[in-house]
């Protein structure tokens, strides 16, 4: 078994939620939420930073850690155990821009109920429920988002 490690990022602007449609080769189709692998010598922190920007184009900040999650897949030569470690981030705007590169054909911002039932994966509806709690916590809780996603040092 082979294990790797991820970091993502649940982008809310204004209340919605940024997801990416990806389609590779009629094999993988599906909404996700942007994440990728950690670089030698790379943060969490950064690495979710970096390919939420890769991914979608977004330049994010992150507000706070979420949870991770965990799964396995059949690899080309060996199982791979993944866990991905997801952050809470906000954004100024609406402008994405799929990465075509790793077959992103589509990306935007939803409201809740909509990301949440386009997802298709359980983990990731599990983490996006439990970044819409966490944003609507702090924004209740009269912390500005802002405020906080500038106190984390990146």
């Amino acid at each position: 078994m082979i294990k790797t490690v991820s970091c993502g990022g649940v982008v809310i602007h204004k209340g919605k939620m940024l997801l990416l449609y990806k389609d590779y080769k009629q094999k993988y189709v599906g909404w996700v939420l942007p994440k990728g692998t950690v670089e030698s010598g790379e943060s969490h922190q950064i690495t979710a930073l970096r390919e939420v920007k890769e991914e979608t184009g977004v330049e994010a900040r992150i507000v706070k850690y979420i949870d991770s999650s965990q799964y396995t897949f059949k690899g080309r030569e060996d199982v791979i155990h993944k866990t991905v470690h997801w952050y809470l981030m906000t954004t100024d705007s609406f402008y994405c821009k799929p990465q075509r590169e790793e077959y992103f054909i589509d990306a935007g911002y939803y409201k809740y109920y909509e990301a949440y039932h386009l997802l298709k994966f359980n983990d990731e509806r599990h983490i996006l429920k439990k970044a819409y709690d966490l944003y609507n916590c702090l924004r209740d809780s009269k912390h500005t988002l802002d405020a906080t996603s500038r106190n984390i040092k990146q």
